[in-house]
């Protein structure tokens, strides 16, 4: 962010005008907003000093312990655009993977990095000032994402059981093509009746769908009452260089800005704000009757349509 600065301030030159400067600097402040998911860190000091607050933004490093036992997924975030906000002290790896089965996921590689794990989710639960909950994205189908994802939860309330688990699961699409899917995501619900406080239920082939539907209106040619071509849903207009969209990336987009909303209440101030523990408090009736339908709208940004104030 600094280094983009930079490059804005001596684009426009000394003629530049104070408004301008005073824009482009307001967009490196760190705010408690940024605070939730982002460490501000000097990245002089190997990330690992305390948060700058209420400065300018030195380096962002995420919240966040990437853990997969199968190295490519990883090493292909690393690679991509984003690769500078994940710290890489906080990834767990392997090399073989495990083999779409739950018990190697859960039993094994549960065993072998139980310490490591601890080790470093003590570490990144450190640096937070106030630690609300957890939030943990996995799939249900694959071998790591249910066996060592639901692990990961187990370990979770041992270790910090005052802290409540949200839990954003990915579950397999009808035709999916790991013919063991199913068992994997039986054996992991049975896990997540047991030790997950909020279960967000998301489904591949209902994303799927969405965004195919949402593509077809876009290139209908009907744009000025459909739908924008450059909606967050639809595209990573958001991104900072233009690549070619890969074909998940509008499905996590959905699920990236279903997170962000879930989530706004307590990032921003306002008479809405809230803790995020009232979420469970308030829609979670009894402790294993905990799974909530996930929805969001609009779903994406309408155009030439005279929606009322929101106030």
């Amino acid at each position: 962010f600094r280094l983009e600065i930079r490059k804005r301030f001596f684009a426009r030159g000394w003629s530049g005008t104070g408004t301008d400067c005073r824009a482009v600097a307001m967009k490196a402040i760190y705010d408690e907003a940024l605070s939730s998911f982002f460490r501000n860190v000097d990245t002089r000091s190997a990330g690992d000093g305390p948060d700058i607050y209420k400065g300018k933004i030195c380096s962002l490093k995420a919240r966040a312990l990437l853990i997969d036992m199968e190295e490519g997924v990883v090493n292909e975030i690393l690679q991509g655009p984003l690769r500078d906000v994940f710290d890489s002290k906080q990834l767990i790896t392997d090399v073989s993977g495990s083999g779409n089965n739950w018990a190697v996921g859960y039993k094994v590689y549960g065993c072998q990095y139980r310490e490591n794990i601890v080790e470093k989710l003590r570490k990144t639960a450190e640096h937070c000032d106030c630690l609300q909950c957890f939030f943990i994205i996995h799939s249900m189908g694959g071998g790591t994402g249910s066996g060592l994802g639901t692990f990961v939860l187990n370990l979770l309330e041992d270790e910090f059981p005052e802290v409540y688990r949200f839990v954003t699961s990915v579950y397999p699409s009808g035709e999916d093509d790991v013919i063991t899917s199913p068992y994997n995501s039986v054996l992991a619900m049975k896990e997540l009746n047991e030790h997950a406080d909020c279960v967000l239920p998301i489904e591949n082939e209902s994303l799927f769908d969405i965004v195919n539907k949402i593509h077809h209106m876009v290139n209908s040619g009907k744009l000025g009452s459909t739908v924008k071509p450059n909606s967050l849903v639809t595209s990573s207009a958001g991104t900072t260089k233009k690549v070619q969209e890969k074909p998940f990336d509008a499905m996590n987009n959905i699920v990236a800005n279903l997170l962000l909303n879930l989530t706004s209440s307590a990032r921003f101030e306002g008479s809405l704000n809230m803790d995020l523990n009232e979420i469970s408090m308030n829609l979670v009736p009894f402790p294993r009757l905990h799974y909530l339908v996930s929805s969001l709208t609009p779903l994406y940004t309408l155009a030439d349509v005279n929606i009322p104030s929101r106030r």
